[in-house]
């Protein structure tokens, strides 16, 4: 495609007026189900538009464009309220992962429909007794002429409850040590012996899920990246998580309950002119400033063409201060009523859940002391945490 910055973004700006809302207007508000279906039909509509896939190839269904034109795309669609949240791990995971580490085969099969979102995608990482540390995980993946057999539990599996895929790392060999002996395979979570269970959250919601496989077949040819090399896979697909997460602006509160909406929230209240109000704020609005500037080194780092690294965890890491900061001075100026509220009020319980959702952020993509962990080692260069078990198979190591 030969195409300016100028057109694409005129292109951009005239797809998006069509068939999204302006910030500058009232919340859409969708039930999960509706969500799900508004951003397949945004995603299809953006490559029928020839706007999806911006940067993939364009024999697996992308436009073969430049990082450059994905950041004109993005800066149009910052001032639109877009159904994105359900494909936000499908297309910015598991999509550049299955873009970096696919076969041929694997991205002429799939490529193409996860960016129509006609396949939604998960990940499948954290278990019962693996969460901040992956890589000891126990679920199982035997091979058996030309299929894998997985048995085993994920848990904190967002979305799969409306995917039609997951992207699930397994232990092949047990007798490697930890970080060795794991592969990466597609499962299609319609097969026999996948049963997802939702995990109701303390707002109501339930955008989490456990996985249970039991003597789950998969084709050899569901392997990403090869036999054996499921962490090296797993990594990148983290790193593109963290950078998701953290680099997108001022983190997951930058709307809800930002510095903006809090200005204007102090005012109708009239706490404008209480110097703690005042304060907290002006702290909150430098904190979203430096987020976003974190993000825009992230993003140029990214379209020059170097992998997501370490970097990512520091956005991710203060997107989670953010928030929680964020929220604790959206419940101080609703006082009372971020507590309690008239039923009939639809929007009044936007308080309390801003403030029991907020933590959900220190542990979405890597907890914060996992963060702190990999800055600590691959930023400032201090030493590893000491592990007794190094190097030994996992199969020796004791669990609980």
């Amino acid at each position: 495609m030969t195409i300016t910055h100028e057109e694409f973004q005129a292109r951009a700006k005239e797809f998006l007026q069509a068939n999204a809302v302006p910030h500058s207007q009232p919340p859409v508000e969708w039930t999960e189900e509706s969500l799900v279906a508004e951003c397949r039909r945004f995603h299809q509509a953006l490559a029928d538009a020839d706007l999806g896939g911006i940067t993939y190839p364009v024999e697996y269904g992308g436009l073969g464009l430049d990082k450059g034109y994905l950041e004109v795309f993005n800066q149009e669609l910052s001032r639109y309220q877009a159904p994105l949240v359900p494909a936000a791990i499908s297309h910015g995971m598991c999509l550049p992962v299955m873009n970096d580490f696919g076969t041929d085969e694997q991205k002429a099969r799939h490529q193409a429909r996860i960016i129509r979102c006609d396949e939604l995608w998960c990940q499948m990482f954290s278990e019962p007794g693996a969460g901040s540390d992956v890589a000891s995980l126990a679920t199982r993946a035997i091979r058996d002429g030309d299929q894998w057999v997985l048995n085993g539990q994920k848990v904190w599996t967002s979305g799969a409850q409306y995917c039609e895929y997951g992207l699930c790392v397994a232990r092949t060999d047990p007798a490697q040590p930890k970080h060795r002996g794991l592969s990466m395979f597609i499962v299609d979570l319609s097969l026999p012996g996948v049963d997802i269970r939702p995990l109701r959250q303390i707002n109501g919601s339930s955008h989490f899920n456990e996985i249970y496989l039991t003597d789950v077949s998969v084709g050899h040819d569901c392997l990403v990246g090869g036999e054996g090399n499921g962490w090296n896979v797993a990594v990148a697909m983290l790193m593109y998580e963290r950078v998701a997460i953290g680099a997108g602006g001022s983190g997951a509160m930058s709307r809800s309950m930002g510095s903006a909406k809090l200005i204007t929230e102090a005012r109708q209240r009239g706490r404008d002119d209480d110097p703690v109000v005042r304060d907290a704020i002006a702290d909150l609005y430098i904190r979203e400033r430096i987020q976003k500037f974190i993000g825009m080194r992230i993003r140029q780092a990214v379209e020059s063409g170097k992998a997501p690294g370490p970097e990512g965890s520091i956005a991710k890491l203060n997107a989670a201060i953010l928030s929680r900061r964020a929220s604790d001075v959206a419940i101080e100026l609703a006082g009372p009523s971020g507590q309690a509220w008239n039923a009939k009020d639809e929007d009044a319980d936007e308080w309390a859940n801003a403030v029991i959702g907020a933590p959900a952020m220190a542990i979405a993509g890597g907890t914060n002391e996992v963060q702190r962990n990999i800055i600590g080692e691959r930023v400032l260069g201090l030493p590893k945490e000491p592990d007794p078990f190094k190097g030994q198979p996992w199969e020796e190591v004791p669990r609980s």
